[in-house]
């Protein structure tokens, strides 16, 4: 079992960015560095017996996700940060509605 988890740690360790959208790339001269936000999750479970007698099944799953948020641009000021707004308005408009909601209980549980 420790072997798999330094073999999964050691694959995970591996995978980022570069695997997802690549090398640093350099087009005209100006040079391009993706930014992403990546991320990982691993479960298992081992064999067990239920509340009635019957046995179950062990088992595990893992997934990820890489969402791009942008790509570093190299200028003559330095390199800049020029983000992908599709992914920026994936996150931000849940994030306002959600925040709206709950400001609005807020506001309504102290108006009590």
């Amino acid at each position: 079992m420790a072997n798999l988890v330094e073999t999964v740690t050691e694959t995970v360790r591996s995978i980022g960015v570069k695997a997802a959208y690549g090398e640093r790339v350099t087009i005209d001269g100006v040079e391009i560095m993706p930014v992403a936000l990546v991320w990982f999750g691993f479960g298992a479970g081992g064999e067990g017996a239920g509340g009635d007698g019957d046995s179950g099944d062990g088992g595990g799953g893992g997934g990820g996700a890489a969402i791009p948020i942008g790509a570093y641009v190299s200028g003559d000021a330095g390199p800049t940060f020029r983000p992908n707004l599709i992914a920026l308005l994936a996150v931000l408009i849940p994030l306002s509605w959600v925040g709206g909601k709950a400001l609005s209980r807020v506001i309504r549980a102290l108006k009590k």
